[in-house]
């Protein structure tokens, strides 16, 4: 399939239901989404979707300024509930799926949550019984348990639409720390952020994105956004499963791929099993962000599922969608870099001296944007996270090259320090994804009384009975031209990795786990 440049005009607003209002007036019969039961749903059949629901729950008392926080799985009526609580001007706070018990008894205690809506049982845990514990130790919570279907009513009795407050969504960063901190985001500031996609991607009416992170998201709820701006319509499905997804976006003629490195790398296995038949036929890139990635996997991409390969995105919770690659770029700007700031978004890389780098040189990355929240639900945070003019501290190592285009080299904190030198875990991961035979793959630091840290590979092979060894391992690194200085003193053999909602490996659990067994007790660890 030939790539065109439709980076043309899209729809915009300033708020999520005039977005939905004008896109269903401008193509009503476009289709919006088909899920993984082959449901489909129009653009238009989706405003009067959400319309009746916002009436079903404005009739349960849910008003503007009503506190709202969900955990549902990536459904359309996930979708539909999402856009009816931004109809009717209610703080809604999505929960991804992963979070347990005691995260989201300290998420609705933070946000002052009003209604908790959840299924009774999704992939083996009780969510229902889960809310029903929380909401007796919140007493002013009340929570709203669903199979699938939502509360409507005649849209004739809608109240008129709200004009505030600005702040009405509240997205968790993924819990990796102990506490899970609330980013506060304006209707406006995720309307820039799928602007970035939008104006970088250039989907059009004719695309099918594969829209696979999970809708509780940020980036769940961007995909809707750009599909609601661009006039594409999106693939869903509530779980990954390779061979079955695969199934579906190719049968639903896919062109935009994703979500991040490890969705690829199973599309790859899978693509492998036949290598006569494209699994892909009318790809035209895959788009990934929140993991590192080797270079080699754009090009390996492009020669074995076809299109231009990758076009990676960069994005926090804090400030969705900051950067997005395109795939109308040359090969070393897809395969090495996050592409350019986004509309008004504005990148700074600041040395540790204070001082600001020079174009190619590393230092932190802090930033500007339309898209950036306007602070933490917890306002004690904000001091540490912004400096006196406003600027983001991102914690992320990153440089800009002569283009503008940014590339992330690794977090501030994800250095193993060993024998006092510092040692770059992203640098060994971006050689050790290319072990061949490996299903997944990360590096971790590991406490070591005689050298301060140790540097750890854990390895997911693709052939239990036949796993890497440490020698083996070393001797590939060494071949990839990693400096003997940085190679792993440890290696541990898993089942699986522990893995946020948006696919990045939970470190701090993992070396935890690690520590706590020993040296060489690898076991499955999700």
């Amino acid at each position: 399939m030939t790539l065109a440049d439709t980076t043309g005009p899209h729809l915009t607003a300033d708020r999520l239901w005039d977005l939905v209002a004008a896109r269903a007036r401008a193509t009503p019969d476009g289709l919006l989404v088909v899920d993984e039961r082959r449901r489909r749903m129009t653009f238009a059949g989706f405003r009067d979707a959400v319309e009746r629901t916002a009436a079903g729950f404005a009739a349960r008392g849910v008003r503007e300024g009503t506190v709202v926080s969900w955990q549902l799985p990536s459904r359309i009526e996930t979708m539909v509930l999402t856009f009816a609580l931004s109809r009717l001007g209610a703080v809604q706070n999505p929960m991804v799926m992963m979070l347990r018990e005691r995260e989201v008894e300290f998420i609705c205690r933070q946000v002052g949550a009003e209604l908790l809506i959840v299924p009774e049982e999704f992939r083996g845990h009780g969510h229902g019984a889960m809310a029903r514990t929380v909401a007796g130790r919140l007493p002013a919570l009340e929570i709203l348990v669903t199979d699938g279907t939502l509360p409507e009513a005649d849209p004739a009795g809608l109240p008129p639409e709200p004009v505030g407050p600005p702040a009405r969504w509240v997205f968790y960063t993924s819990g990796t720390t102990s506490d899970p901190k609330g980013a506060r985001h304006t209707d406006a500031g995720l309307v820039a952020a799928a602007t970035t996609y939008c104006r970088h991607v250039g989907p059009g009416p004719d695309d099918r994105i594969a829209a696979l992170a999970p809708i509780a998201h940020v980036g769940g709820v961007l995909h809707v956004l750009s599909a609601l701006m661009s006039g594409a319509g999106l693939i869903l499905t509530d779980a990954f499963e390779p061979a079955a997804t695969a199934r579906l976006l190719s049968e639903e003629g896919v062109t935009y791929g994703g979500n991040g490195t490890p969705f690829v790398q199973a599309f790859l296995r899978e693509q492998r099993k036949d290598p006569t038949r494209r699994l892909f036929p009318h790809l035209k890139a895959f788009l990934i962000g929140g993991a590192p990635r080797p270079e080699s996997l754009h090009q390996e991409t492009r020669e074995v599922l076809g299109g231009r390969g990758i076009a990676s995105g960069y994005g926090l919770t804090e400030c969705p969608f900051f950067a997005w690659g395109s795939p109308l770029a040359d090969d070393r700007t897809m395969a090495t870099t996050e592409g350019r700031p986004g509309p008004g978004a504005r990148a700074r890389i600041v040395r540790p001296d204070g001082g600001l780098a020079g174009t190619g040189e590393r230092g932190e990355l802090w930033l500007k944007a339309p898209q950036l929240m306007v602070g933490y639900v917890d306002s004690a945070l904000d001091a540490e996270a912004f400096d006196s003019d406003g600027w983001f501290r991102t914690g992320d190592l990153a440089f800009l090259d002569e283009q503008g285009c940014l590339t992330i080299t690794g977090r501030i904190k994800d250095v193993i320090i060993r024998n006092m030198e510092n040692i770059s875990a992203r640098e060994v991961e971006d050689e050790l994804v290319t072990y061949p035979g490996l299903r997944d793959s990360t590096v971790v630091g590991l406490r070591d009384p005689a050298t301060g840290e140790r540097v750890c590979a854990v390895v997911v092979p693709e052939n239990s009975s036949a796993p890497p060894t440490l020698d083996g391992v070393c001797a590939h690194l060494l071949a990839r031209g990693l400096n003997r200085r940085k190679l792993p003193e440890q290696l541990e053999i898993v089942d699986e990795l522990p893995r946020n909602a948006m696919g990045k490996v939970v470190k701090a659990a993992l070396a935890e786990q690690l520590t706590k067994a020993g040296p060489g007790a690898g076991r499955p660890l999700a």
